[in-house]
């Protein structure tokens, strides 16, 4: 998938999602003439009985923001004694079901429960850490951080470190410490400083010093390093992905390579990764979902616009073609439209 992202140097001024408020470039919007009450009305007659009533779930879910969702969720407790979570779990199942509990839970605390299910059982989701943590705001990671700590009693940091190994650890456990320079000021000669030292730890030299990339991208800020990725391609005559991939092997150049799309564009990264979760047979729901859900307030409609781009087809035409029932028909109204 390299050559999807060579043309670097369009890319130097594009908005990073880094920093994209919430709302901003979403297509779910709070919605105006709100009434929490009356929605969680809605939802419980449309949950109770026999049969649910799918339409009128998604309809509420999908139209209103994450803020809002959270006062639905506590008057409906208020309403029935139970939580929203419980009923939706209990009237519907499946990739649906996860879906709509992914929906009324707060960001943050999915985020979390995703990086736990990540470390859950034999062996670790690697590909979901990498998803979350290559893309997620300084913020975001100490929201999540402080939910697990809330919930475990335990640091992230300290678990992750007991899950991973390597350098591929380094890098992780540097992302998960959320403390990622966020200067907004771009020094070109320290950007070409830096993009030599990358240049003579790898393509330069026989073996490649994996600490100095870690410490470099790991570390420094978006638009430092979205700079710096420019002057790796005028002295190496090569990308920096292309680099990476040369030089590095298994989840540590997942990472990293992950690290560097989001540099040059975060939702040029999660239209690969949607493109990426439905080819083929069978489809990711997992991942479908979780960038759905979580990019739906940030920064979906780009995200729409960059799958467009390179894929040549709509995302939605992608969905409507890969999944079915009332999934589908959820994630098609996340999606918003045809573009």
């Amino acid at each position: 998938m390299g050559s999807l992202w060579d043309d670097l140097e369009s890319l130097v001024d594009a908005p990073s999602s880094f920093s994209a408020k919430s709302g901003e470039r979403g297509t779910i919007k709070p919605k105006a003439n709100f009434n929490a009450e009356q929605d969680a009305a809605a939802l419980k007659k449309a949950l109770e009985g026999l049969g649910t009533n799918e339409k009128i779930v998604i309809e509420i879910l999908t139209t209103r923001s994450s803020a809002q969702r959270q006062l639905i969720c506590k008057a409906y407790e208020k309403a029935t004694s139970r939580t929203l979570v419980k009923d939706l779990k209990g009237d519907t199942s499946g990739n649906f079901e996860d879906l709509l509990v992914a929906l009324v839970t707060p960001p943050a605390e999915y985020d979390c429960h995703e990086v736990m299910r990540a470390m859950k059982g034999a062996g670790t989701k690697d590909k979901v850490l990498i998803e979350i943590f290559a893309s997620r705001s300084n913020q975001q990671i100490k929201d999540l951080s402080d939910i697990y700590f809330k919930e475990t009693k335990k640091q992230l940091t300290a678990a992750l470190e007991s899950e991973v190994s390597g350098d591929y650890s380094k890098a992780l456990l540097l992302l998960a410490l959320g403390k990622r320079d966020e200067s907004t000021t771009v020094d070109v000669n320290k950007a070409r400083e830096d993009a030599k030292t990358l240049y003579n730890a790898g393509e330069k030299k026989w073996g490649t010093d994996e600490s100095k990339f870690i410490e470099i991208l790991c570390k420094k800020s978006i638009p430092h390093l979205r700079q710096t990725v420019i002057e790796y391609k005028n002295i190496s005559g090569k990308t920096l992905q292309q680099s990476i991939e040369g030089e590095m092997s298994g989840d540590l150049e997942n990472l990293l390579v992950a690290v560097v799309k989001c540099v040059k564009s975060v939702p040029g990264y999660f239209a690969e990764l949607l493109h990426e979760s439905m080819k083929g047979a069978g489809t990711d729901e997992s991942t479908l979902n979780r960038i759905m859900v979580s990019r739906s307030e940030i920064d979906l409609l780009d995200i729409r616009a960059e799958f467009k781009k390179l894929y040549k087809h709509s995302l939605l035409s992608a969905i409507q073609s890969d999944l079915s029932g009332d999934q589908c028909e959820c994630v098609k109204a996340i999606c918003g439209g045809d573009d």
